[in-house]
């Protein structure tokens, strides 16, 4: 069944905060089947509308609609943000939380180098301590070892030391 680009729009408009509305209730309500709805849906994200996911929460939202979010806040003053944020059901904090996250973003390759780079010293450090620290212990049990069959060859030679047990 073909439906009208209106009837269509006015079905996407529903699915728009503050409204919201499940795809599965707004299936029933219009009597559309929820594949088509989903299909609409895909179809207007695919052109850039912000459609969040049918959870009607912010939470429900992926990281492709707060981006569309803080895209189209970006030129906004602030009496226009605040009805932008009633019309999409958001606050403007979350917009410039949200931004914030978006500009860290692309630090991430930087600053995760960055950290990498300085656990990877601090592990080398380590290592290197470890390797001394057990070449000390293998030294010092090579010498026990030396002084345990040096005693023996000479109990062997003289005989036991006074006070030492054979």
């Amino acid at each position: 069944m073909a439906y009208s680009p209106e009837r269509k729009a006015a079905v996407l408009a529903k699915m728009l905060p503050p409204n919201s509305i499940p795809l599965n209730r707004l299936s029933v309500e219009e009597g559309i089947s929820r594949a088509t709805l989903a299909k609409w849906r895909a179809e207007a994200r695919a052109k850039g509308k912000l459609l969040p996911e049918a959870d009607a929460h912010v939470e429900g939202w992926t990281s492709g609609d707060k981006l569309a979010a803080v895209i189209e806040a970006a030129a906004l003053n602030e009496a226009e943000l605040g009805d932008y944020c009633r019309r999409r059901g958001i606050f403007p904090e979350q917009i410039a939380i949200w931004r914030e996250a978006c500009e860290q973003a692309n630090d991430w390759d930087r600053t995760a180098s960055a950290r990498i780079a300085r656990e990877t010293k601090d592990d080398r450090k380590r290592i290197k301590a470890l390797e001394r620290e057990l070449a000390r212990k293998e030294k010092a049990l090579a010498e026990a070892a030396a002084l345990l069959v040096l005693r023996k060859r000479a109990a062997a030679i003289w005989g036991p030391a006074d006070g030492e047990d054979e």
